[in-house]
């Protein structure tokens, strides 16, 4: 345009010509402007009212493609509308002299009749209003500006239209790491309706067996109730997976052809839907990730609106991939959240039936240890009768620990059973254990080696659960430990953490069997440890407990070389 501008103040006999484009808003913009820096300064994206020039126009003379309107018949407003009046003075006595506020424009229309731009033409070279030679050339000069605009105008559309199909991949893709296909429609709404010039827009999407039944949902760009009957879902469902096969997206209007998994008694179903909701046209995506087909999207344009282009269609199959892997992302969430509510509710169902089984087990046992003691100091049971009471003495002391161990484990797995924390000596509570383990580590002759510091070290947390944390880890590591052997136990404080070490030279514990190791009832598929009696809840109850205070618990081990177990307890200050 400017090129053009240019020519015609240099080949034409003008000083000034301007270049103007219609914009969306109804106003003319100075796009290009040559011949004078000050009519530059002032004109160069200036902004008139079409309506003002096709009043003017209709005052003019008709010069083939130019319209001359000469300034006593242009509004006395008119030099303060264009922006820029040269100043010069008229030939006197010339009755073709050119005068300031003369008016010479070439009104440029698309081929359609629209009127699309203007090239206006001032400050003749001779003072002079152009004669019929003049007028041909200026002529063939508004021809080129008319292409010229026409040209631009498209390129500036085409270049709008991918700024915001390129806005709206950005953001379908950014809705891909949202988990809801709420959150995915509301992150592409704005984009895809402003991006593709359309009216509205709407979201199906099928069900988990791929069909759009009434399980499938619908997602308005609004949010307001899209109501398709199952005839159009049908339709919706077949030409989704045609579309997909075909990896194309489909205009529907009354002024095209339809697709082929279309009939025609179906197609006039859909324009009958389209006219009862104020829809011309529309534009039909497959969505759909890989070989499934997840859904589609339909962008909507009312009357008048323009037709959809090619580039419209290729933009919107490509974000039609993109909202196809975020619905499956979606999908594959849901499945999974599903999944966990369901074991939750095994979970919690398990620990009532244990918690329920082990309350029902306790009160007879209770009563049985009770006749138990009483018949033991009975002087009537002597030899083999008094060796079968107490079988069944340590027979009914075993069920209780594992019956107590049950009902710690479903206390401390119970997310409503809070903790009341407190600072607990760390120091003393190893002291005790100790000295409860110290029988048994003697009878294997182990060298027990407790390294305390000279201070108390307090974890913030329930001192018997606490205490039940050091008693189960360190009496395993004597259980494991074969006689001669050591085990280790220390205490630290470590930064905001206190620190629980137990180490021994026992059996260890394979790299399969430490994945499962704290899973309740688990038991090592070593065949020195099954010789060992235990449930396989002592270290569970370990991890539950530790979990509940927010700590970490750590193993290392070897099969056939020891085990050491680490126990990270958030650290507290002692009471004043």
């Amino acid at each position: 345009m400017q090129l053009i501008a240019e020519g015609v103040t240099q080949l034409a006999g003008f000083g000034v010509a301007a270049i103007s484009a219609v914009r969306e808003d109804g106003k003319m913009e100075v796009m290009a402007v040559a011949g004078s820096d000050a009519a530059r300064e002032q004109l160069q994206g200036r902004r008139t009212p079409v309506d003002r020039l096709s009043r003017e126009l209709e005052k003019a003379d008709d010069w083939g493609l130019l319209r001359f309107v000469p300034h006593e018949r242009l509004d006395e407003s008119a030099g303060q509308d264009w922006g820029w009046v040269p100043d010069i003075e008229p030939i006197d006595g010339a009755e073709d002299a050119w005068h300031p506020l003369d008016l010479l424009v070439a009104p440029l229309y698309d081929d359609d009749g629209d009127l699309r731009g203007s090239l206006a033409i001032d400050l003749p070279v001779d003072g002079r209003r152009p004669g019929q030679a003049q007028r041909t050339v200026l002529n063939q000069y508004a021809e080129q500006a008319r292409r010229a605009v026409l040209v631009a105008l498209e390129r500036e559309r085409l270049a709008e239209r991918v700024r915001m199909a390129d806005a709206a991949r950005r953001i379908v893709r950014t809705a891909t790491a949202q988990l809801s296909l709420d959150r995915i429609v509301a992150d592409s709404r704005e984009a895809l309706v402003e991006g593709f010039r359309a009216a509205g827009m709407w979201l199906q999407t099928f069900d988990r067996d791929g069909h759009g039944s009434a399980r499938g949902e619908i997602y308005s760009s609004d949010g307001s109730h899209i109501h398709l009957t199952p005839e159009l879902i049908t339709i919706a469902e077949v030409s989704a997976r045609a579309a997909w096969e075909r990896q194309q997206a489909t205009v529907v209007s009354p002024h095209r052809e339809f697709g082929p998994a279309i009939t025609a008694e179906q197609g006039e179903l859909v324009l009958a839907y389209l006219n009862e909701i104020g829809v011309e046209s529309l534009l039909f995506t497959p969505l759909g990730a890989g070989p499934e087909v997840l859904g589609n999207l339909v962008l909507t344009r009312a009357a008048g609106a323009p037709e959809w282009t090619e580039a419209e269609a290729a933009t919107a199959l490509d974000i039609g991939h993109d909202l196809g892997r975020a619905i499956l992302n979606a999908r594959i969430f849901e499945r999974e959240h599903e999944l966990v509510e369901e074991l939750q509710e095994l979970d919690a169902y398990k620990g009532q039936l244990i918690a329920t089984v082990a309350h029902e087990l306790k009160n007879p046992l209770t009563s049985v240890m009770g006749h138990l003691e009483m018949l033991e100091s009975s002087p009537d049971f002597t030899g083999h009768a008094r060796s079968s009471l107490q079988a069944m003495d340590r027979g009914a002391r075993r069920m209780v620990r594992v019956i107590d161990d049950l009902l710690l484990l479903s206390k401390v797995a119970d997310p409503d059973e809070s903790i009341i924390s407190a600072p607990v000596d760390l120091r003393r509570v190893v002291d005790d254990v100790v000295d409860l383990t110290l029988v048994a580590a003697e009878q294997k002759k182990l060298d027990v080696v407790v390294d305390l510091p000279g201070e108390p070290v307090f974890a913030l947390g329930d001192h018997d659960e606490i205490d039940r944390v050091a008693a189960n880890l360190v009496s395993n590591a004597v259980k494991y430990t074969p006689a001669s052997g050591a085990v280790r136990i220390g205490v630290e404080r470590v930064g905001n953490d206190v620190l629980l070490s137990v180490a021994d030279e026992g059996i260890g514990i394979s790299s399969d069997d430490l994945l499962q190791l704290g899973t309740e009832f688990f038991r090592s598929s070593n065949p020195e440890a099954v010789a060992q009696p235990g449930t396989g809840l002592g270290l569970a109850i370990v991890r539950r407990i530790v979990d509940r205070h927010g700590g970490q618990l750590e193993i290392e081990s070897e099969l056939g070389s020891g085990s050491t177990f680490r126990v990270w307890l958030p650290a507290a200050e002692p009471e004043s």
